[in-house]
């Protein structure tokens, strides 16, 4: 059975081919739009192309059975459409709610008449890497939300629960929503950075501009975007912290600790 995964090269992508072969995956065919630059596993078959060039993909469809999509939501419908052609049986893909800037994802694949499996993954633990210049040089975060809670994820994590749904059974039609171990404040995510890394990191509370200014130079125009739809979407609605991620893969899910610990380099 041959699996293809797109974005293969991407940060999540990259991780669902370690995870497959972790499990004695042996026919992975992974996507890349620079195969002499991919530096892709041995026992990985390596093909171009690009989920942005449709035109590029029926080489890399052929023979697959089974799919792990990125997201890209402008092409996405000439990519399934393309899917199907090529006689893909299931597609696990990371999307969103229907009504998500990723929800295009979610809508083309099922309409696609494929078997479909959906992962609905919230904030990624990874954003907070964001906040890296700013500690290292100051020791504090300056942010506007405080008290916005979410449950965050991993990376490895949903590459994990892709990996499981790919190699497994019983998940065709099954909507995952992942999510970390653990619901916590962005104040307290900043204080338990303090406590891995074993000096204080102090949370200040700025004007949105300001963070917006701050953030800037690492995220550019996305810090905006982050600031005010990402993080501001979640005042008043906290997320709630669910265990998908252990169902499905067996194991839990990283917690912010965990984390942090693996990636203190960062704010070092």
């Amino acid at each position: 059975m041959t699996i293809l995964v797109t974005g293969a090269t991407a940060n999540i992508g990259r991780l669902v081919v370690d995870h497959l072969l972790a499990a004695g995956a042996t026919d992975v065919r992974a996507l890349t739009n620079n195969p002499p630059k991919a530096m892709l596993p041995d026992g990985v078959e390596v093909a171009e192309g690009y989920l942005r060039r449709p035109e590029s993909l029926p080489p890399a469809f052929e023979g697959v059975q089974k799919m792990y999509l990125a997201p890209t939501p402008d092409t996405v419908e000439e990519v399934v459409s393309l899917a199907r052609d090529a006689g893909i049986r299931h597609i696990v893909d990371l999307s969103g709610e229907h009504e998500s800037w990723w929800g295009a994802v979610t809508s083309a694949v099922e309409r696609s008449g494929i078997a479909w499996t959906h992962l609905w993954a919230g904030e990624f633990l990874e954003n907070d890497l964001v906040w890296g210049d700013q500690v290292r040089r100051t020791g504090a975060v300056r942010d506007p939300f405080p008290g916005v809670v979410s449950a965050p994820i991993a990376m490895d994590d949903i590459a994990r629960v892709a990996a499981s749904v790919l190699l497994g059974e019983g998940h065709v039609g099954r909507t995952y929503e992942l999510t970390g171990p653990e619901a916590l404040s962005r104040a307290e995510r900043v204080h338990e950075l303090g406590a891995v890394l074993g000096r204080p990191v102090e949370f200040v509370r700025v004007p949105v501009e300001e963070a917006i200014e701050i953030l800037e130079p690492v995220m550019g125009a996305n810090a905006r975007f982050y600031l005010e739809s990402a993080v501001a979407s979640l005042v008043g609605v906290p997320q709630q912290a669910n265990s998908t991620v252990e169902e499905v893969t067996g194991s839990p899910a990283a917690t912010f600790a965990q984390w942090a610990g693996a990636h203190a380099a960062a704010f070092r």
